[in-house]
């Protein structure tokens, strides 16, 4: 609880489109073999495969018999409906012609933005001169450290007081603390400052080792007391370890500045 939340993968997510409930089915594509036909229109097997992985968030080839007998039967409903007498009076609807004419341009800009980068790798000495600056930026120093969570100032400032009197940290954090590290006595792994939300991470630099907290310190998950235990230089991960991650981050600044020239040149002409 008391660390950051992890970065989204890397990739077209940053277009920041949202289509709440949308159904994202693809062109037919080359070789598609038909797997049903509701009233003459023909649902073909690359329409159930866009469906399936909108559906489910999974590839057919991960879809039990089952599964796509069922995905079958909720297209053919999708097809009923939408091919129902009226439909056509639907699309022209000025609500429903704007939310199908948001979806097919979502889609079309995800494809696009996908298709981008993956025309637009990183180049190894972009990688290298990106893993650089990721190093020369990361913080020097890591840290070992235990934490007390409570729901209430009132209560970390009773902790601190025992702390004061004498009381073990780890025994007070088994007894006290809210956060999932209780059961271990607060303890939390080694961490550098960037890993943790900004209140935490200040408060344990700011700290000595073998020093707790003189004042609780507050963050979006509550109140905490802190105790630094060790600290140690805060080693670059190898190169290799995290290549492919960078590779994707070089990926999508290429992305995001090529997005960034569009805006302009599209302001310009305005």
């Amino acid at each position: 609880m008391y660390f950051k939340n992890g970065s989204a993968a890397v990739g077209t997510g940053s277009l920041a489109i949202i289509i709440t409930g949308s159904i994202a089915l693809a062109a037919t594509l080359a070789g598609a073999e038909a797997v049903t036909t509701v009233n003459g229109n023909a649902i073909d097997s690359s329409v159930l495969e866009a469906y399936a992985e909108s559906r489910t968030q999974r590839p057919m080839s991960q879809l039990t018999d089952q599964d796509r007998q069922m995905l079958i039967s909720e297209l053919t409903d999708l097809y009923l409906l939408s091919s129902q007498s009226g439909s056509d009076d639907l699309r022209k609807d000025p609500r429903v012609a704007a939310q199908l004419e948001l979806q097919e341009r979502a889609i079309v800009a995800q494809a696009f933005a996908t298709k981008y980068i993956s025309e637009h790798v990183a180049t190894d000495e972009e990688i290298l001169a990106e893993y650089d600056v990721r190093s020369a930026s990361a913080p020097p120093l890591q840290f070992k450290a235990r934490h007390i969570l409570v729901p209430t100032q009132g209560e970390a400032i009773a902790l601190i007081a025992k702390l004061d009197s004498g009381s073990d940290f780890a025994t007070l954090a088994m007894e006290s603390s809210t956060g999932p590290s209780a059961k271990d006595g607060g303890a939390l792994p080694w961490f550098a400052p960037n890993q943790m939300v900004k209140p935490f991470s200040d408060a344990v630099a700011a700290l000595e080792d073998g020093k707790y907290t003189s004042a609780p310190v507050q963050s979006e998950f509550g109140w905490h007391v802190i105790i630094r235990e060790e600290s140690r230089d805060n080693v670059p991960a190898p190169l290799e370890s995290i290549r492919e991650e960078i590779k994707q981050n070089v990926a999508q600044k290429k992305f995001q500045a090529y997005l960034e020239t569009l805006r302009i040149d599209a302001a310009s002409a305005n």
